[in-house]
C-alpha cells in the first residue's frame, strides 16, 4: 500500500512538473518574440530597417520641363533615391516632361492632392504662393556663389527659408528644397552690351511677368513679351534685338545662329523648387518623411555640380558657335541696383511679399 502511495505521489509530481513546464513555454514564446525584437534593436537591425513594419506607400510626382532638363533629372533622382533608401516601401510614380500637364496644371493637382510632388521653376509658383515673387528681385543673387545661396534657400537655420516655409504651408504645400548652383538667366543680343548705357532702347523678348518687364524698363530696355515659338525668327529677322534665358535653353534653341553676344547679366536665378502636398506629407510616417527629406538632400548635393557643368558647357557651345561672352564686374550690378527704377521695384516686391525681400537680402548678406 505504501509502495502504491509512493508511486502515485511520484507520478503526480512528474505530471505537475510537466504542467508547469508547459505553462512556462507559451509566455516564453511570446516573451521570446519581444526579446528577439529587443535583441534586434540592440544590434541595430530595427534601426537599419525602420520601414519593415510600415505599409507600402506610393506618391505621384511630375514636372513639365523639357526632356533632359535639370528639373526632370532632379525629380527622377529623388524618386530613385526614395526607392533605394526605403527598400521600395515608399515610391514615387514620377511623370516628367508635362505628362500630367503644364506647371499650373501640376500645381493645381498638387493643391488638391490628386498628385503629391511637383518640380518646377519658381515663376509658376507665384500664382499659388504670392511670396514666391521674391525670386523676381532682379540681380539679388548675382554676386553670390552657389554655396552661399544654398545656405539661404535650404539651410536649416535660414530665416528666409523659415518665412517661406510658412507661405507654402498656408497654400497647402510643403517645401522640400531648391535646386540651384548660382547659374542664371542670361541675355543674348546682337548688340554688345558692354555697360549699362548699352541697354538703352534694347528690344528684348521677356516672359510675360510684370516684375521682369519692370526691371528691363528700369534699365532703359524695351521689354517685348513674345510666344516662344516666334523668338528665333524674330531674332533672325531683327524684329527684336535680344532675349533672356538660361544657357542650356539658348543652346537648345540654337540662338548662336542668330545672336552675336551672350551677356552674363545674371538677372534671375535659375532654380527649381520641389514641393509636396501638405496633407500628403503629414500623413506619411515620420520614417518616410525622413527618407523623403534625405532623398531630396542627397539629390541636391549630387545635382549642384552638374548644374555648374551644364552651365559652363553650354556657354562654351554658344562661344564655339560664334558668340562673344560678356562678363561683368561687381560694380556693374551695383550700378544697376542703385537705379531709382530698380530700387522702386525692390520696394514694390518687398511690400507684395510681406517683407520677405528684406529677409532675403539680409540672409544673403549674413550667409
Amino acid at each position: 500500500m505504501k509502495k502504491m502511495t509512493s508511486l502515485l505521489l511520484a507520478m503526480a509530481m512528474v505530471l505537475s512538473l510537466a504542467a508547469c513546464g508547459g505553462g512556462d513555454k507559451k509566455p516564453a514564446a511570446s516573451t521570446g518574440n519581444a526579446s528577439t525584437g529587443n535583441a534586434a534593436a540592440s544590434t541595430g537591425t530595427t534601426n537599419d530597417d525602420p520601414y519593415a513594419d510600415l505599409d507600402e506607400v506610393e506618391l505621384v510626382g511630375g514636372d513639365s520641363t523639357g526632356k533632359g532638363a535639370a528639373g526632370q533629372i532632379f525629380g527622377e533622382l529623388v524618386a530613385s533615391k526614395v526607392d533605394e533608401i526605403t527598400g521600395g516601401k515608399l515610391t514615387i510614380d514620377y511623370h516628367p516632361n508635362g505628362d500630367l500637364g503644364g506647371d499650373a496644371d501640376l500645381l493645381r493637382q498638387l493643391q488638391s492632392n490628386d498628385i503629391q510632388i511637383v518640380v518646377c521653376q519658381t515663376a509658376p509658383v507665384v500664382s499659388f504662393i504670392p511670396e514666391m515673387a521674391v525670386f523676381d528681385l532682379p540681380m539679388v543673387f548675382a554676386k553670390y556663389d552657389g554655396a552661399t545661396i544654398d545656405k539661404v534657400l535650404n539651410g536649416a537655420d535660414s530665416a528666409f527659408k523659415a518665412q517661406l516655409n510658412e507661405a507654402y504651408e498656408a497654400a497647402d504645400m510643403h517645401l522640400l528644397g531648391f535646386l540651384q548652383n548660382a547659374t542664371y538667366r542670361l541675355t543674348t543680343a546682337n548688340v554688345e552690351l558692354k555697360d549699362l548705357a548699352s541697354f538703352k532702347g534694347l528690344q528684348i523678348r521677356t516672359m510675360e511677368n510684370s516684375n521682369h518687364m519692370a526691371f528691363w524698363s528700369a534699365i532703359g530696355a524695351e521689354p517685348t513679351p513674345l510666344a516662344w515659338a516666334e523668338v528665333y525668327f524674330a531674332l533672325q529677322s531683327g524684329a527684336i534685338d535680344a532675349q533672356e534665358n538660361a544657357a542650356d535653353t539658348c543652346v537648345g534653341a540654337n540662338f548662336q545662329e542668330v545672336q552675336k553676344y551672350l551677356a552674363c547679366t545674371n538677372h534671375i536665378l535659375y532654380a527649381n523648387q520641389i514641393c509636396i502636398n501638405k496633407e500628403a506629407y503629414e500623413d506619411l510616417d515620420p520614417a518616410y518623411q525622413a527618407a523623403l527629406d534625405q532623398a531630396v538632400a542627397e539629390a541636391l548635393a549630387e545635382m549642384a555640380p552638374q548644374l555648374a557643368k551644364i552651365d559652363t558647357d553650354n556657354k562654351q557651345v554658344l562661344k564655339d558657335g560664334g558668340m562673344t561672352i560678356i562678363e561683368y564686374a561687381p560694380e556693374f550690378y551695383d550700378e544697376i541696383l542703385a537705379l531709382d527704377g530698380v530700387q522702386a521695384l525692390y520696394k514694390q516686391i518687398d511690400e507684395a511679399v510681406g517683407g520677405l525681400a528684406t529677409t532675403l537680402q539680409e540672409s544673403l548678406a549674413n550667409a
